[in-house]
């Protein structure tokens, strides 16, 4: 597994966090950006094992809370993570031994990294979606445990900020935040979800962060060999590939916070289509009118030839795609996770079939 992260890891973590990502996560190429710019700054920034924390140390998650479409437009102004932890730590009093990542996907798997590096400590290789998702209640940290949401604190680009001690759910925590997040121009910066050391290791999924670098790896190493790419992606996160075509119509609008919509992809041959509905990340897919994959397996698209993420805000008529299908990790697919994750809690009348196997939170090399 990782032990630091240094310029040379920011590409391919950024590769593999936008396929792991599911179209959401926000935009891993600005998030590159903005961590090769603190890593020139201030140096590698250390990761640690889940499982080298001590019981007691105290945790929390880091990320940014929008529309991952408003992203693109409205840059941040680069010091979002550590004032919302700074924030925190003020609101009880303490200070944070370690951050986790809230989810892997997109530029969320790296803004854990700017803030830890900021406030000078560590991230820990452990996440809590395997994926990403759209509302902060869907996380492994919050479904079988004694975190919570709440104290969560946000900050914007400017000089805005907010503190929420405490709400009586996470559900309601989640409608708070995003309230707090559209006055703020649908992005902005969020630190909570605390924990001890203790939770993390019984809840995270881990790995996941050298799982994106792996990935990003072996993207660029097909690259360079000319091989199938996404038969490539597929092979390293134990999915199928299960359509290729060119993207013929999208539907994407900025609702409540979140980036909606969906896409349709026809096949090379015009005889077969497949539909793609999103919040932020790919939730739902159809062939030809038939359910195919649905949440909380991961939907990822991926450009024909060169294997890139394609997330949602960069959804365009006539790029060439394969759609990927991967499993899973198995903190998603309990009883307790679909209720918050599966496809009933996304609207949709379904129900989950998961895909077989599955190598997402396993150690590196099993």
């Amino acid at each position: 597994m990782l032990s630091q992260i240094t310029l040379e890891d920011i590409h391919p973590i950024g590769i593999g966090a936008g396929i792991l990502g599911t179209g959401g996560g926000g935009n891993p190429y600005l998030g590159g950006l903005h961590l090769a710019s603190i890593i020139r700054e201030m140096g590698p920034q250390r990761i640690i094992d889940p499982f080298d924390l001590t019981d007691d140390a105290l945790c929390c998650v880091v990320g940014s809370i929008g529309a991952p479409t408003v992203s693109i437009e409205k840059l941040p102004e680069g010091t979002e993570m550590s004032r919302a932890l700074s924030l925190l730590e003020e609101h009880i009093g303490r200070r944070f031994d370690a951050v986790a990542i809230a989810e892997i996907g997109g530029a969320n798997s790296m803004q854990p990294l700017i803030g830890g590096l900021q406030a000078g400590i560590p991230t820990v290789d452990s996440d809590s979606m395997g994926r990403a998702y759209p509302e902060i209640q869907m996380s492994s940290f919050l479904f079988d445990s004694s975190a919570s949401a709440a104290p969560l604190a946000m900050v914007d680009a400017a000089d805005n900020a907010a503190v929420v001690p405490g709400a009586s759910s996470d559900k309601w925590a989640e409608t708070i935040a995003r309230n707090i997040a559209v006055s703020m121009g649908a992005r902005a910066g969020l630190a909570g979800t605390i924990m001890s050391g203790a939770q993390v290791k019984a809840a995270g999924v881990h790995y996941t962060l050298s799982l994106a670098h792996h990935l990003g790896c072996q993207v660029l190493e097909a690259q360079r060999q000319k091989s199938d790419v996404p038969e490539v992606v597929a092979s390293v996160l134990d999915g199928q590939v299960i359509f290729h075509g060119k993207i013929s119509d999208v539907d994407r609008r900025v609702s409540k916070g979140f980036a909606r919509g969906g896409v349709r992809i026809d096949s090379f041959s015009g005889a077969d289509k497949l539909e793609i509905e999103f919040q932020n990340e790919f939730l739902i897919a159809f062939i030809n009118g038939e359910v195919a994959v649905t949440t909380p397996d991961l939907i990822c698209i991926v450009t024909e030839e060169e294997g890139e993420p394609v997330t949602t805000e960069l959804l365009r008529y006539g790029t060439r795609v394969a759609v990927i299908a991967v499993p899973a990790p198995p903190q998603l697919k309990t009883g307790v996770a679909l209720e918050v994750v599966g496809p009933a809690a996304f609207g949709y009348d379904v129900a989950f079939r998961p895909l077989p196997g599955g190598v997402i939170g396993l150690a590196p090399g099993r």
